[in-house]
């Protein structure tokens, strides 16, 4: 690794939502501005500034329980190699430890070899997916969810709650909480694609149903990141014409606070976990 550059390390506020999503853009992911005005008004976002110019980032959420995600580490091309992800990562970790915070992450096959070192610990991976041409039609319909009901459930699966966040998404423009049978999922509006998830069933049968009910009523590219362990529901998805994008790693900085007690078949996204 280069060595690591001197530089101000700032905590930014909810008026660098765009230069935010600059950056991200910039990478080819995925948040719109409503995802960075999130992260800006609730959780601990840190910035590099070139001038006036944002040249880096990293987040950290806090959720309940003594959890938080670190995520949207990013640096513009051009300052990229000089150690300034570390150094953001860094200050994520000690402000995760003046809380109390364990600390998650989902890592890209390069980040996780850089985050190792560090002391984080690999759980699970996921499977990013992505259907570009969903099969439309109009006559299509699905029963809707609460978000008190699909919250409940969450916090099953992540073992702490995030009823900020599932509230927020649920309440934005285009977002849908949807349910046949006993799978639910949660889809809203991305930068260039709409996302799926988190999704719980109790089957693969169920969940691949469920599935390809919602690409029956959207126009928009999906994107869906799938836990990878749940081998028939992936493999389901790729027979359905579903290509896998990238892989991430899951991985823990501290102790495990609390145990779950429901495998989901997707979650929220790797910036959210």
């Amino acid at each position: 690794m280069a060595d690591i550059e001197p530089v101000a390390i700032v905590e930014l506020g909810v008026d660098d939502a765009l230069a935010g999503l600059a950056l991200s853009t910039e990478a080819r992911w995925n948040q719109n501005e409503a995802d960075w005005r999130f992260f800006l008004t609730n959780g601990i976002v840190f910035g590099v500034r070139d001038g006036p110019h944002l040249v880096a980032t990293a987040a950290l959420l806090p959720y309940s329980a003594g959890n938080a995600w670190i995520s949207m580490v990013l640096v513009t091309e051009r300052w990229r190699r000089r150690g300034i992800a570390t150094r953001l990562v860094d200050a994520c970790l000690d402000a995760a430890r003046q809380r109390g915070l364990t600390t998650w992450l989902d890592a890209t096959p390069a980040g996780a070899s850089v985050y190792g070192p560090l002391g984080f610990t690999p759980t699970l991976q996921l499977r990013r997916l992505r259907l570009e041409h969903p099969s439309h039609e109009a006559s299509t319909a699905l029963a809707t969810s609460d978000i008190d009901t699909f919250s409940a459930r969450d916090r099953r699966a992540m073992g702490f709650e995030r009823n900020a966040l599932l509230a927020e998404f649920g309440a934005r423009t285009g977002s849908r909480i949807l349910s046949q049978g006993n799978a639910t999922a949660l889809v809203r509006d991305g930068r260039t694609a709409r996302h799926i998830g988190p999704l719980f069933a109790d089957s693969a049968t169920d969940a691949l149903a469920l599935v390809g009910a919602i690409g029956r009523t959207e126009r928009s590219p999906l994107l869906i990141d799938a836990i990878a362990s749940q081998e028939p529901f992936i493999a389901g998805l790729t027979g359905a014409g579903w290509n896998i994008e990238r892989p991430f790693q899951r991985m823990r900085f501290g102790r495990a606070t609390t145990q779950s007690e429901e495998l989901p078949f997707a979650v929220a996204g790797p910036e959210f976990g």
